[in-house]
């Protein structure tokens, strides 16, 4: 992962100015948003694309007049942003919908159809539960449900998933990177895999599109899924399809939807103003970034950005690793693929009292099991829950430092 652009703590505190919510103050401090993993603010100008589309176009597509046609460019130029995001060939292979787990109950249920008694189905025990239950409900047609187990060290066990990937295999749904612990897994075993055994592979991208730039030709999945609030957008989920993926399927859809990918996967009217936000989205992060095409860079951007953020991640790590009763959980970060996410546990200390007593200082983390209960049982994390910081391209080293001040303070009281 190279880039020809360096994002420096210099270019957070610039990009920070794009964000109005990063003004806001808390108990007299500036807020400290430090839970990207839960979804990133949003900059002004992808607020201003969806002002501007309520503003200008607030009508539905393909009407014969000027809003409409205007409204259908702009929604086909979304498209090609996202494509471009994600190193596809084309807007064709981006289908957009309410949200990542919507969309992954929709492909479900279309593949679903297909499913015969006996065939089998391989889900990890590390994903988020969007990325395991609509798999799991393969069941009801008769599917064989499998795990890949999850190794002490939070990593998956390869050696166990290629063995469970047989002849009777059809899928196996992957996420690219936890949510919970930052664990980057390894995609391009998973594809050997399947491809070998002629199955399905299909990408939870959520947690991974955010901090890596991707490039779905080199991963080679059959559909892979992510969430444009992850990446400074609004609340929209996507699905990219490889080419003749899609058509593939029997999906739900009206008579009068359109047959042809990306159409034949969405369902109603879509949220036309955060399409527009999403576009913006992707233009922004280009800003960041060197190339000759907007592909190039927003890829060079992602990339640069994610140097910054693993740097961060890095600093925590060590930082929170010398705390008294302070437990790290998942792989450490001298790795180079590794979200910059940090999850830890204070002994003897409930994670949702630490969670508040920061958030009443204006500094925001998670605590729970963020929708990956499964991950967080076969650890055995204390009282089931996991305190969680996510870095994201507006944070700073001082608002580490801050948390990590805090947190000893809170373990000091215990």
């Amino acid at each position: 992962m190279t880039s020809n652009t360096v994002f420096d703590e210099e270019s957070c505190y610039r990009s920070r100015a794009d964000f109005p919510s990063l003004t806001r103050r808390i108990d007299g401090q500036t807020i400290a948003f430090l839970d990207g993993p839960g979804g990133t603010q949003v900059p002004k100008p992808v607020i201003d694309a969806m002002v501007d589309c309520y503003h200008n176009r607030n009508v539905n597509t393909h009407g014969n007049f000027v809003p409409s046609a205007e409204l259908d460019e702009r929604i086909l130029e979304a498209r090609c942003a996202v494509a471009d995001l994600l190193g596809a060939a084309g807007p064709e292979q981006i289908s957009i919908g309410q949200n990542m787990t919507t969309l992954a109950f929709s492909l479900s249920r279309a593949i679903g159809r297909s499913i015969r008694p006996g065939d089998e189905v391989l889900v990890t025990q590390l994903d988020h539960e969007a990325n395991r239950g609509p798999w799991q409900r393969l069941q009801d047609q008769g599917a064989v449900v499998r795990e890949v187990p999850l190794l002490p060290t939070g990593e998956l066990d390869y050696t166990a998933m290629k063995s469970l990937i047989t002849e009777k295999t059809r899928l196996l749904a992957l996420g690219c990177s936890s949510n919970a612990i930052g664990t980057v897994n390894d995609i391009e075993r998973a594809r050997e895999l399947t491809r070998a055994a002629g199955a399905l592979l299909i990408l939870d991208a959520v947690h991974y599109a955010p901090h890596f730039p991707v490039h779905v030709a080199q991963l080679d999945p059959d559909f892979l899924l992510c969430s444009a609030y992850k990446f400074y957008g609004p609340h929209v989920g996507i699905l990219y399809s490889r080419p003749g993926a899609l058509s593939a399927l029997s999906t739900d859809k009206l008579i009068v939807q359109e047959d042809d990918p990306p159409y034949r996967i969405e369902t109603g009217t879509l949220n036309h103003p955060a399409i527009e936000g999403v576009g913006a989205a992707v233009e922004y992060l280009a800003r960041f970034g060197r190339g000759a095409t907007r592909k190039e860079t927003v890829h060079d951007a992602v990339a640069a950005i994610a140097v910054y953020e693993h740097e961060l991640g890095q600093h925590l790590w060590s930082s929170l690793e010398g705390l008294p009763g302070v437990r790290l959980w998942g792989v450490d970060f001298s790795r180079p693929t590794r979200a910059p996410t940090v999850s830890f546990t204070i002994d003897s200390v409930d994670a949702g009292s630490i969670a508040k007593a920061l958030g009443k200082v204006g500094i925001c983390v998670w605590d729970g099991d963020f929708y990956a209960p499964r991950p967080v049982q076969i650890l055995n994390i204390p009282g089931k829950a996991l305190l969680r910081v996510g870095f994201s391209m507006y944070n700073t080293k001082d608002e580490a430092e801050r948390l990590v001040q805090c947190v000893a303070a809170l373990a000091r009281q215990k």
